[in-house]
């Protein structure tokens, strides 16, 4: 089978299109064949070593210091399985999913890929092609999972801080299902985008500081990293939340600091892995509630292509790797 290999960091070329053996499931593992995959930030923070804004030592901590612990990158993929071990019970062959590689041992660019039954993945939204599925498992439930740990409730004013990225797109949407009044905020070229996924409010935040227009909003959801801490925490709510997707080592520092001396709270790190979610975001995909933006797709020989473009920090909501012949 074809695999993206890379044995070091760096531009988009130190990916490798390499043909190795297909691997064989386990007694409680799944064989799936990956019909679409992604290129995400961190697929390309993965590829590179650049963490910023985080220090690179916090990065290689995770995807190895010499060189990429993971042979395989990528984060999360949709196809079909083909086969199941021996005692595999929630899955069978045939069964169409979506799933999250972010953990483990090997990534989602190869034409097969095993996981554990157990791992995070779920059957697929029905109404959803295999590309358009595979862009969910990071994005979507990472969107979810920030926004739950906010507590986030109906006529609550939420403030999405990068709303036309992978993340940002899916947390308008989640934010809009739970009833909150959201504002989105992103460059003008995105401002339709983000208007037409639900958003209430749009800011341009090349025209507009949102931290100086006097709103105070009791969650403030950062899926890019570019917010300002310190501004940043003066227009939340007295019980406000403050979400980072991504975060620096100083962020580290704040979010302890406010853990002790305010009744705001400051929420960083990885989302955890729950199967359950990607069941609940099926069914919101299903019911119409939740619709993923895709930017561009490209075909698996173009997977250094996608890299670049993605790397060049443009990108609007999803692109796709299609596998499928």
């Amino acid at each position: 089978m074809r695999a993206v290999f890379y044995e070091k960091y760096g531009a988009p070329e130190v990916l490798q299109i390499t043909e190795i053996e297909k691997p064989v499931p386990k007694e409680k593992e799944v064989l799936i064949k990956v019909q679409a995959t992604t290129v995400t930030s961190g697929d390309i923070k993965s590829r590179s070593a650049n963490y910023a804004p985080a220090p690179s030592i916090l990065g290689r901590m995770q995807t190895g210091f010499s060189k990429p612990k993971k042979a395989i990158i990528g984060m999360e993929l949709a196809g079909v399985i083909v086969s199941v071990g021996k005692d595999v019970t929630k899955f069978k062959a045939g069964d169409e999913i979506y799933a999250s590689t972010y953990w483990e041992p090997s990534g989602s660019y190869a034409e097969y890929v095993t996981m554990p039954e157990t791992g995070m993945l779920a059957l697929k939204p029905s109404n959803l092609s295999y590309g358009e599925a595979a862009t969910i498992p990071s994005g979507a439930q990472a969107a979810l999972y920030f926004l739950r740990s906010a507590n986030i409730q109906r006529g609550q004013k939420v403030l999405i801080y990068g709303a036309s990225g992978s993340v940002g797109t899916f947390a308008v949407q989640i934010a809009k299902y739970y009833g909150a009044e959201v504002t989105g905020v992103c460059s003008t070229a995105n401002l339709e985008l983000v208007k037409g996924l639900g958003a209430d409010h749009v800011i341009d935040y090349k025209k507009e500081d949102f931290t100086e227009n006097g709103v105070k909003y009791d969650v403030i959801f950062d899926a890019v990293g570019k917010s300002n801490f310190s501004k940043t925490l003066k227009s939340l709510t007295k019980t406000g939340y403050y979400l980072l997707v991504i975060f620096s080592f100083s962020d580290i520092i704040n979010v302890f600091l406010v853990s002790l001396t305010s009744s705001r709270k400051a929420v960083i790190g990885t989302a955890k892995d729950d199967p359950t979610d990607l069941d609940f975001l099926r069914e919101l995909v299903e019911a119409g509630h939740l619709k993923p933006v895709i930017d561009r797709s490209y075909r698996f020989e173009n997977i250094v292509e996608a890299h670049r473009y993605v790397g060049t920090g443009r990108k609007r909501g999803n692109v796709i790797i299609n596998l499928e012949a």
